[in-house]
């Protein structure tokens, strides 16, 4: 931060920024003069949107006497300025009932939340659903196939089950892996796939597991049986929402918008980030690293149960969203999905 920033170089920037989220177009001196009442010149506004450009809060479009704000002063706007709103009764009620009519499945739940953010934000909706390790574990199987190879089979509290296919060193008989199975579900038992792997690392690091074979054979092998369990799902609805801002009129940016959308991988990569990180996490422009998202931003929370993060949901907008009215959206549905997968047990 430049040290020469004051309160009338601030003033002037948050009317800016607030008046760029509502037009989508550059901000002259005369606008910001008329508008927002601060008893400036037209002549002392220009000198300070000057040199806010200069510290790299502005840049000038070629065909426009305006500027706009940039990455950098919708950060600053975020971390400094920005009041957020308090969420109206009426929205709080829609993601309460809308999230929680009988019989809805999982799945469901998911692609209903992703809805209502987009709905409620008029922006795109993006939800990353639990991984299976983000599951209580129950219980753990090992079956003997033939030779090396052997089916492990996981099963969660909630009664997913997953199956595995392994090779182990070296050649097991089924008895060996019966007591390797009865080992591990007592050691892993109530704790998430996630914590469960945590554990194992730590044993593996004990010296007594090194004189205790059963330890040491039933330890690497729930090692290769939880590698990789598995990204959930992302659910994305309201894509056409963020298409209509007039940022993306330009075909190329709306191509590569699409394609991000389309691909899947790098929004999940985003959200990802915000999974480990308690309460909202804001990733604008340039900052979520992907090239074909430079024109928007991501604002993330993620959900849990009982102070474990199952997974995130957020908001995905052009960088001139309303941060102050989305942020609160984003916020109460990711605690209304943590409640309510709470509740399930």
């Amino acid at each position: 931060m430049n040290g020469t920033f004051t309160e009338r170089d601030r003033k002037v920037l948050q009317a800016i920024i607030m008046d760029y989220i509502q037009s989508a177009e550059p901000v002259g001196s005369r606008t910001v003069s008329k508008k927002y009442k601060m008893g400036l010149s037209p002549a002392t506004i220009r000198n300070v949107m000057a040199d806010l450009e200069e510290m790299g809060f502005l840049i000038q479009p070629h065909t426009s006497a305006g500027r706009v704000p940039t990455d950098r002063a919708f950060r600053f706007y975020v971390d400094s300025i920005l009041e957020v709103r308090k969420l109206s009764k009426i929205d709080r009620d829609r993601i309460e009932l809308g999230l929680q009519e009988e019989k809805m499945d999982i799945n469901e739940m998911m692609k209903r939340a992703s809805s209502l953010l987009s709905l409620l934000s008029r922006q795109t909706g993006v939800v990353l659903a639990p991984r299976f390790g983000s599951n209580i574990f129950k219980h753990i199987e090992f079956i003997k196939l033939r030779e090396k190879k052997i089916l492990v089979i996981i099963v969660s509290k909630s009664g997913e089950v997953q199956n595995k296919l392994i090779e182990s060193d070296e050649p097991m008989g089924q008895d060996e892996l019966d007591k390797y199975s009865k080992f591990l579900t007592e050691m892993m038992g109530g704790l998430s796939l996630v914590e469960a792997k945590r554990k194992i690392m730590e044993e593996m690091k004990q010296e007594k597991v090194l004189f205790d074979k059963l330890m040491y054979r039933a330890l690497q092998l729930s090692q290769k049986a939880l590698e990789d369990e598995g990204g959930g799902d992302l659910y994305i609805e309201g894509q056409t929402n963020i298409m209509e801002s007039p940022e993306f009129a330009d075909l190329e940016k709306m191509r590569d918008l699409l394609l991000a959308f389309e691909e899947k991988t790098k929004i999940v990569k985003l959200l990802d980030k915000a999974l480990s990180i308690h309460g909202i996490q804001i990733f604008i422009g340039a900052e979520n690293e992907f090239n074909e998202m430079r024109g928007c931003s991501v604002i993330a929370a993620p959900y849990s149960k009982e102070n474990f993060t199952l997974g995130t949901l957020g908001v995905i907008g052009p960088t001139r969203m309303d941060y102050s009215s989305i942020i609160p959206i984003v916020d109460y549905t990711a605690r209304i999905v943590g409640k309510i997968l709470g509740s399930l047990d």
